[in-house]
């Protein structure tokens, strides 16, 4: 019946027709965009809303894939972070200082950067930097880490963050994984000493479970503010 109607109604029955077609079509584009959005949410840290680990693992991709050599891949852990959540101010100061340091990694970042929370106080970050601006843009990232962070009541947590790169020219690869591992093991072999450690070829290859090993001869330490 629908058919006859399209074809030989007059002009304002299918017009009609038409429109009572439009309106599950357009229902269902509503829902869609609902269902996008919700994924999209789904993907984020409620707490500091960056991405979570998928998320910023597709987003991490596409940043290698585009720039190459010139992507960075930085990991960044806080130190002394379960003093802060044991502290006078509990773990609403390290709520606040997991969100104030997501806002921070992000604002470094920049618009094209990806920022992700992979769990607990550690954050990664992709984004381009060329070769020869890498040792100044890590130095201001440990710097700006390393700022106190306000709580509630207007006390000052001190805080303090150590950070890992690794860059495609260097290790040879554009594998996010092997990146990530050596910006990982990089991280470790500075840990504490508030400094960024730029990853070379030896860091891709570190005996340990997910990098985890402290200290490594020939580690390149990027110097911060003192």
């Amino acid at each position: 019946m629908a058919s006859i109607v399209r074809v030989h109604a007059p002009s304002g029955q299918r017009a009609v027709y038409l429109t009572t077609l439009a309106v599950p079509l357009t229902g269902w584009t509503i829902h869609a965009v609902s269902l996008h959005r919700k994924l999209n949410k789904a993907r984020r840290d409620p707490l500091t809303g960056l991405l979570g680990r998928d998320g910023y693992t597709t987003r991490a991709r596409q940043i290698t894939n585009r720039y190459g050599d010139s992507a960075l891949m930085v990991l960044v852990d806080l130190d002394h972070f379960k003093e802060i959540n044991d502290g006078p101010g509990g773990h609403a100061a390290g709520d606040r200082v997991l969100a104030v340091t997501a806002q921070r990694l992000t604002a470094w970042a920049g618009r094209r950067g990806a920022v992700g929370r992979l769990g607990g106080d550690e954050f990664a970050v992709a984004l381009r930097i060329k070769a020869d601006r890498r040792e100044l843009r890590l130095a201001q990232l440990v710097t700006l880490l390393a700022q106190p962070v306000e709580i509630d009541g207007g006390a000052l947590v001190d805080v303090a963050a150590s950070a890992g790169a690794a860059s495609p020219d260097v290790l040879g690869t554009t594998d996010l994984s092997q990146l990530q591992r050596a910006a990982d093991a990089a991280m470790y072999a500075g840990k504490h000493s508030g400094r960024a450690v730029l990853a070379d070829r030896s860091h891709a290859t570190v005996p340990s479970i997910n990098g985890r090993r402290a200290g490594r001869p020939g580690t390149h330490a990027l110097g911060a503010a003192a």
